[in-house]
């Protein structure tokens, strides 16, 4: 078998344009942003939502859990797609349905049909976040595209730190649909700058990406990849700290410390700007040290993340800086590890970034999903098991850089 992807049917395209690293980051910052957008501007809106439509917990939970499912199911057919057809026809029907299902979700009567809708808007989004990163493998090498994709989330780290702030604002004056509804005016401009702005950047079409011989080959040989899966172990471990903090955070900040929705949204951005500087401190890393250099740095982050997390647990009466200490150090790491785990997991394969992407994508939501159900009946009106999840993840991080990573993440050979 070649060294190279299967892609013994690719058809050549015109050849991709090289953007600026600048144009490129913001691009991609926009695309990626939809998730927390989509995740962040929900935060401060579930205890309203569950006071209007008078529904427990578990429900509630379920409408962020839904929508991490179908965001990472959705991905394996965006993926082949977006292999086949290219990027940009996969991300204008993913912004116009995203629209559409936040529409109809800023308009449910009732909170499973708020999950339906959900679970619709995650769909729809994976096809963004899909292409953006496939677009990263299209354009540049493994190590440029790290650097690129830092400076692309340092972007998402500054809408991450708007979505809660303006979540918690339409919150206090207008209720929990009006940040929904916030959101499907952010997917229908996105998919307008798409439109008007964006080229094509897939180098070859793959008219066998959607067929199933073919198609179960390359994910196969994609699972087999050791870089694969040591990024894609990252990736999901990360993500899945994180995910915690999304999904549980609103109810330690409003329901056990008391916060107003707005004050809750403001605290909620700052981990955003930790995330940011993470960023920032990954561009610096990735020159000297590699990718695997610089998650390897990162990770002490993330072990003083585990280390205060299960102090906090332990805190009967936590204050608003003991719950957020750890989550700032969290979030440095997050956004050292992100950067470099998105860009490792498809750099060997740069005929099939689609699917690669999809591939890490819905491991890291299948994890998010199982933590969701799990957060949804763990959360008892205390910090414990929001601490002690977070420092579960983080430990997982940490063993995951410092062995698979370091192992496996350099060099990323074409596979």
């Amino acid at each position: 078998m070649a060294a190279a992807d299967l892609t013994a049917g690719a058809s050549a395209a015109p050849p991709a344009p090289r953007l600026s690293h600048a144009f490129a980051a913001l691009v991609l910052a926009l695309l990626m942003g939809l998730q927390p957008v989509t995740t962040d501007l929900m935060l401060p809106a579930l205890p309203a939502l569950a006071a209007d439509l008078q529904a427990g917990m578990a429900p509630v939970q379920l409408t962020m859990s839904a929508l991490i499912l179908a965001f990472g199911v959705a991905q394996l057919v965006w993926g082949p797609v977006a292999d086949r057809v290219g990027r940009r026809p996969v991300l204008l029907l993913g912004l116009a349905l995203y629209a559409l299902a936040s529409l109809g979700a800023a308009l449910a009567g009732s909170v499973m049909a708020v999950v339906v809708w959900r679970a619709l808007q995650g769909a729809a989004m994976s096809a963004a976040v899909v292409c953006a990163r496939a677009m990263v493998r299209d354009l540049y090498e493994p190590q440029e595209g790290g650097m690129v994709m830092a400076r692309a989330l340092t972007g998402l780290g500054a809408l991450a730190i708007a979505s809660p702030l303006l979540g918690g604002v339409l919150v206090h004056h207008f209720g929990w649909r009006a940040a929904v509804g916030a959101m499907g005016v952010v997917g229908a401009a996105i998919g307008l700058f798409i439109a008007l702005r964006v080229p094509e950047t897939a180098h070859h079409r793959r008219p066998e990406a959607t067929q199933i011989g073919p198609l179960l080959r390359q994910i196969s040989h994609t699972l087999r990849h050791p870089g694969f899966r040591a990024w894609a172990a990252l990736v999901s471990c990360s993500y899945g700290g994180l995910y915690i903090f999304l999904a549980g955070s609103g109810f330690v900040l409003i329901g056990v410390l008391k916060l107003a929705p707005s004050a809750a949204g403001a605290v909620m951005s700052t981990c955003s700007m930790a995330y940011i500087a993470g960023t920032l401190l990954c561009r610096r890393w990735i020159p000297r040290l590699g990718l695997a250099g610089a998650v390897g740095r990162g990770a002490w982050f993330t072990l003083a993340a585990c280390v205060a997390m299960v102090m906090l647990a332990g805190n009967r009466h936590p204050s608003v800086l003991a719950v957020m200490v750890p989550m700032w150090l969290y979030a440095l790491g997050h956004g050292i590890h992100m950067p470099c785990g998105q860009a490792g997991a498809v750099g060997p394969f740069p005929r099939a970034a689609g699917l690669a992407s999809a591939l890490a994508g819905f491991v890291t939501a299948a994890a998010a999903f199982g933590i969701g159900l799990w957060l949804g009946r763990a959360l008892d009106g205390t910090v414990r098991p929001f601490a002690l999840g977070m420092a579960g993840a983080a430990l997982l991080t940490v063993a995951v850089a410092w062995t698979l990573v370091r192992r496996h993440g350099e060099p990323l050979k074409a596979a």
